[in-house]
């Protein structure tokens, strides 16, 4: 399933090479279309970190029951656990 972000991707070097093609193509010199072209998958760029930018939902704290706090009082009766690294 494609994405925001896929379609970025694949805009970004789309836009260096068919928008600096395009330039060429109409006249402009190419030291003029390659900063153009970049300046557009800047913008992309840009885009995608800071208008739409990936981010994590804030978790939802939810009041937990009764049976959730005897759980942790009890393991944290038994002491910590013991973690073998080998």
């Amino acid at each position: 399933m494609t994405g925001y972000y896929d379609y970025i991707l694949g805009l970004i070097p789309l836009a260096l090479v068919g928008i600096t093609g395009s330039l060429v193509v109409v006249g402009l010199q190419l030291t003029a279309a390659v900063p153009m072209a970049a300046g557009v998958a800047a913008l992309l760029t840009g885009h995608a970190l800071f208008v739409n930018g990936p981010s994590a939902p804030t978790p939802v704290r939810r009041h937990t029951d009764h049976a959730s706090h005897t759980a942790r009082a009890s393991r944290a009766e038994s002491g910590p656990a013991v973690l073998d690294a080998d």
